[in-house]
């Protein structure tokens, strides 16, 4: 019995944490309405080239409500360079936004989408 315990725990603890880090592509996947962070990029970006500037700073809130909800899930699982990365990207949109530059809030968007579709590879 002790020998069984003496391999069957590492092995255990072993196959848990490699499903941790396997799992970022299930984590990041919408669990409710409101951490849909693809189709909230879509409306940003719908928002941006119809200069609807107060329906993209509503949206950009739902973004970060977001993104605050999705990387709690996608911690383990996704490098923090690309988590690190969307944050600045939302810190840039932010600025953008508050310019009223149009491309620039369309790139910083992209990029931050980008950043989305490598998270948890």
């Amino acid at each position: 019995m002790r020998r069984f315990l003496v391999i069957a725990i590492p092995i255990a603890a072993l196959a848990l944490f490699i499903a941790i880090m396997l799992s970022g592509d299930y984590l990041k996947k919408p669990l409710g309405k409101d951490d849909h962070i693809p189709q909230t990029v879509q409306n940003i970006i719908k928002s941006v080239q119809e200069d609807d500037w107060d329906g993209v700073e509503r949206e950009t809130k739902n973004l970060e409500a977001a993104w605050k909800k999705v990387v709690r899930r996608v911690q383990f699982s996704a490098e923090r360079d690309e988590i690190n990365s969307f944050t600045s990207n939302l810190a840039r949109l932010r600025g953008a936004i508050i310019a009223r530059d149009r491309s620039s809030a369309l790139i910083e968007v992209s990029e931050a989408y980008q950043h989305w579709e490598s998270l948890g590879q």
